[in-house]
């Protein structure tokens, strides 16, 4: 009879990102700037990579992908973020929108994993294998790695998704986050989620120290080879193009292993942390990639200047 009465949670509220009330304003504008930012930046290093013919490489395909994936990594997030600060009760969320939201905030962050692991393969292929390269990564082996991607990523979430709410959820409806995430979401069910735990410690575990090491060999044979040119140009035109990659690979991968490795959780430790490769990482991406690539900041001013062109005709 006791199990006949009892309700299930229809409704999740999440709770935010931990601030005083008077810095609501302050936050709105802050993400709401972040996040156009995030928009514009991407867009354009899409924009960019599509019109310019000089882009059309394997590194800037890849590039292109990541962008299009941090566009979309960060509206996930941002705008529930924006709406739990601009209304009261804009941190509820459905029940099948919570699970449609941690599905694909799990799609966009297991490929945008995977998809480093290929770009540092495919650094390594352009300064180790120069003369075969071109024959190495053809427009149909850049596909499908990156569909590779995409496939694995969709796995990998759709496996987080059914563990986390295959559970009944029938007390509490509060998560502590500014988003669905597993970790926040099991401490709501009214069963036993230690092998839910277990398990997702071991796939995001294996995945995320998977692809870093398999990035960091890539980066060690790299340097190995870059030491071998001779001139000391090539050697900074190397070092150049593959230190874009190393600040964004650490900044995403760092607060993960620190979110989802480490034996213990905070709360509000987490929610902030997490905000460093939901929200800032994204934004960083096009800064990187243009500031310290001359290829894309070339384009870039061909693209301004044909449209002032346009503009004056």
């Amino acid at each position: 009879m006791e199990k006949e009465n009892q309700s299930f949670v229809t409704t999740f509220i999440l709770m935010g990102i931990p601030h005083a009330p008077e810095l609501d304003t302050v936050l709105f504008v802050a993400f709401l700037v972040i996040y156009v930012f995030t928009l514009v930046g991407n867009l354009l290093i899409l924009l960019v990579i599509k019109v310019d013919s000089h882009l059309s490489t394997p590194m800037y395909y890849f590039l292109a992908n990541l962008s299009f994936i941090d566009m979309w990594f960060s509206t996930i997030t941002v705008p529930k973020i924006l709406t739990g600060l601009l209304f009261p009760d804009g941190g509820a969320i459905s029940f099948c929108s919570c699970m449609a939201q941690l599905y694909f905030f799990h799609v966009l962050g297991s490929t945008e994993c995977f998809l480093y692991t290929v770009m540092s393969y495919d650094r390594y292929l352009a300064i180790t294998h120069p003369l075969h390269y071109a024959t190495m990564m053809s427009g149909k082996t850049c596909a499908l790695l990156t569909g590779s991607t995409w496939l694995s990523g969709s796995v990998h979430s759709a496996v987080q998704t059914i563990l986390t709410f295959r559970l009944p959820y029938c007390g509490p409806n509060q998560i502590q986050h500014y988003f669905c995430d597993a970790p926040p979401i099991l401490k709501l069910a009214c069963a036993d989620t230690s092998v839910n735990e277990m398990v997702i410690f071991v796939t995001i575990g294996v995945v995320a120290s998977g692809c870093f090491f398999l990035i960091f060999l890539s980066y060690m044979s790299i340097v190995h080879a870059i030491l071998k040119i001779h001139t000391a140009e090539g050697r900074h035109k190397a070092f150049q193009t593959c230190a874009s990659h190393c600040i964004v690979v650490l900044c995403f991968f760092g607060p993960c292993v620190f979110i989802y490795l480490r034996p213990g959780s905070k709360d509000a430790v987490d929610r902030i942390v997490t905000i460093f490769y939901t929200v800032l990482t994204p934004v960083l991406n096009p800064l990187v990639y243009t500031l310290r690539n001359k290829e894309v900041k070339t384009a870039l001013l061909k693209l301004k200047n044909r449209g002032v062109f346009a503009q004056n005709k």
